[in-house]
C-alpha cells in the first residue's frame, strides 16, 4: 500500500510532535514534507530524518495526500488562499488543528469542496499524551478518515464527534482543561507550602501524586466516582477535604469555568462582521 504524503503548513511545536509520533509509527520521512518560514524550525525537523523542507508553501503541498494546517488562526486564510490551486489538483485531504476556524470557513478560503478534518488537540500531545477530537466534512471519505486518525493518534488518544458544534465542548474540556489541572495543582503546592512544607518537596510530591491519579484513572476498570469511594474513608482525612470541596461549590465553579471556555470557542469561531466603509 503506497504510504501517504503528508504536508505540514507550519513547522512548530506541535506540528514537530506529531511528526515524531509518525516516525516513531513507522511512517517514511520521505513522505513527511513541512514548510515554514522561520529556517530555525525547518533545520529542527531534518534532523529529526529525511523529511523534505520548504518555505512555498504551494511547491510544499503538490502532489501531497494530506495537509495539515498547523498555523495560528489569524494567518489561516493567508496560508490556505497559497495551497488553494494544489489542493484542488491533489484532490488533498486537509486537515487543521488551529482553533475557531471552520470548516465553512475554511471550504471558502479554498475555493473548492476539498475534503477537511478539523480537530482539536491538546498540549500534552508535546509529550505523546495528547487527546485529540476530530470533525470531518461530508467530502472526507472513510480511508480519509482513517489516515486522519492515524496522523493525530501519533500522538494520543482520539475521539471523532459528529458534528462540528461539539468541538467547542472539547474546547473547554480537554483543549484548555491541561490549565486547570495545573491550577489546582499550584493550589495544592502552595497550601503545602503555607503549612511548613518546603517548596521542593511540595512540588514533587504534588507532581507524584497528579500522576498517579491520572494512571490510576486510566488503567482502572472501575468508574472516578468508585476511585474517589475508595480514597476516602468514612470520618477520615479524605472525607473532611472533599466535603469542604463541596460545600464550597466546586462542581458548580468547574460547570461555570467550562461555560465560559466553551462560550470563547463559539466567539473565535463567528464569522467576523466587516467594518463599514
Amino acid at each position: 500500500m503506497k504510504t501517504a504524503i503528508i504536508t505540514f503548513i507550519g513547522a512548530g511545536n506541535m506540528a514537530s510532535s506529531i511528526i515524531g509520533g509518525l516516525l516513531a509509527g513507522g511512517h517514511d520521512a520521505s513522505c513527511i514534507r513541512a514548510s515554514d518560514p522561520a529556517r530555525e524550525n525547518l533545520e529542527r525537523l531534518r534532523q529529526l530524518g529525511d523529511i523534505k523542507v520548504y518555505q512555498d508553501n504551494a511547491a510544499a503541498c503538490a502532489g501531497a495526500d494530506v495537509v495539515v494546517m498547523a498555523v495560528k488562526p489569524q494567518i489561516m486564510a493567508t496560508a490556505l488562499a497559497s495551497i488553494s490551486a494544489q489542493v484542488a489538483a491533489s484532490g488533498s485531504l486537509v486537515i487543521s488543528i488551529a482553533a475557531g476556524t471552520t470548516i465553512a470557513t475554511m471550504q471558502s478560503l479554498l475555493d473548492n469542496r476539498a475534503p477537511l478534518v478539523r480537530c482539536m488537540p491538546n498540549t500534552p500531545s508535546l509529550v505523546g499524551a495528547g487527546a485529540t477530537a476530530l470533525y470531518a466534512s461530508p467530502e472526507a471519505g472513510p480511508q480519509q478518515r482513517k489516515l486522519a486518525s492515524a496522523i493525530l493518534g501519533a500522538v494520543g488518544l482520539i475521539q471523532w464527534v459528529p458534528q462540528e458544534s461539539d468541538l467547542d465542548a472539547i474546547t473547554a474540556l480537554s483543549g484548555s482543561g491541561p490549565a486547570y489541572f495545573f491550577l489546582f495543582m499550584e493550589a495544592m503546592i502552595e497550601a503545602a507550602c503555607a503549612m511548613g512544607l518546603s517548596r521542593d518537596c511540595a512540588v514533587a510530591m504534588t507532581r507524584q501524586t497528579a500522576f498517579g491519579a491520572a494512571r490510576m484513572a486510566l488503567e482502572s476498570d472501575v468508574d472516578l466516582r468508585e476511585l474517589r469511594r475508595r480514597v476516602t474513608s468514612p470520618g477520615g482525612t479524605t472525607e473532611r477535604a472533599v466535603q469542604c470541596f463541596e460545600h464550597e461549590g466546586l462542581r458548580d465553579l468547574v460547570a461555570h469555568a467550562m461555560a465560559a471556555a466553551r462560550e470563547r470557542a463559539e466567539e473565535m469561531g463567528a464569522p467576523q462582521e466587516t467594518p463599514d466603509a
